[in-house]
């Protein structure tokens, strides 16, 4: 049977399934479960919630896992949670339609949080991140959950680097893998760990998907054209850098899995800051 005709009689939903499986294997298949494999994100009988914001990462994200619960070899839940923090009617119905397209039973829950956000003039992408989390590991937790999985990705990891290089003085990224400090028993896990954001971009338009891209009430209110975004500002930096290396993000993201802490003058651990003299004659 010719490819045509098998795309005829599939649904929707396995068809953009198959595209992971064949033509995006090795981009997002096979980098997503080794990122499970090699930081041990999902162990037997975890309970894991993926949140769903709606844009590429997070529906990506519960495409894979509802495909790995699908074939893995050890029993494990998934639970496909998506906070409402007060998006608009579209956006709503954005997320609902593609949870309807991909086949994901998703669980919603409504909260205030672009509401209160906004009322913060000076930092409200810090409070609404804020939000959202404990929102999310809360609701998590009252479902049974002890994991929640989050979208960040490859190209997440590496901007972070920068962002606190250039604009806060330290060197330090999101790990794969973290305990909840507020929230005993749950862990926060990112199982696109290792997969490109263009790859996703890619992925999206070769299924011709269309995700949220952002939903965020503070930037509906901002003026058009303007953009306060840090990480807007280093992924174009990567992107024109790349021009001449290739193989920059690679290296910026395996730089992070080499770190020679002993060539470091200052670093910080969990019990304060500490200098490279207190062992400089041992």
């Amino acid at each position: 049977m010719s490819e045509e005709k098998k795309k005829r009689i599939l649904p929707p939903n396995r068809i953009i399934e198959n595209s992971i499986l064949k033509t995006y294997r090795s981009r997002i298949w096979a980098p997503f479960i080794n990122a499970i494999k090699q930081y041990e994100l999902i162990k037997e009988g975890d309970r894991v919630a993926v949140c769903i914001s709606g844009g590429k990462d997070s529906m990506l994200l519960a495409l894979l896992f509802k495909m790995l619960h699908r074939y893995s070899d050890f029993p494990f839940e998934v639970k496909y949670l998506v906070m409402d923090p007060g998006y608009n009617k579209a956006n709503r119905e954005r997320i609902e339609e593609n949870a309807k397209l991909l086949d994901i039973p998703i669980h919603i829950f409504e909260t205030n949080v672009f509401e209160v956000a906004n009322m913060q003039i000076k930092y409200p992408c810090y409070l609404c991140a804020k939000m959202r989390r404990g929102y999310l590991y809360k609701n998590a937790k009252d479902l049974g959950c002890n994991k929640i999985a989050l979208g960040h990705h490859m190209n997440d990891v590496i901007e972070t680097v920068l962002m606190g290089m250039f604009y806060s003085s330290q060197i330090q990224t999101m790990p794969p893998k973290l305990h909840s400090k507020n929230f005993e028993g749950m862990e926060l896990i990112r199982p696109l760990y290792c997969v490109r954001e263009d790859d996703i971009i890619n992925w999206k338009n070769y299924n011709n998907l269309s995700f949220l891209q952002c939903a965020c009430r503070f930037t509906e209110n901002s003026a058009i054209g303007v953009s306060d975004s840090k990480r807007q500002e280093i992924k174009e930096l990567i992107r024109e850098l790349r021009k001449s290396n290739p193989d920059l993000e690679e290296s910026l993201f395996n730089s992070v899995h080499n770190v020679s802490i002993t060539t470091f003058p200052g670093y910080r651990l969990p019990d304060g800051k500490h200098s490279f003299l207190e062992k400089y004659e041992d």
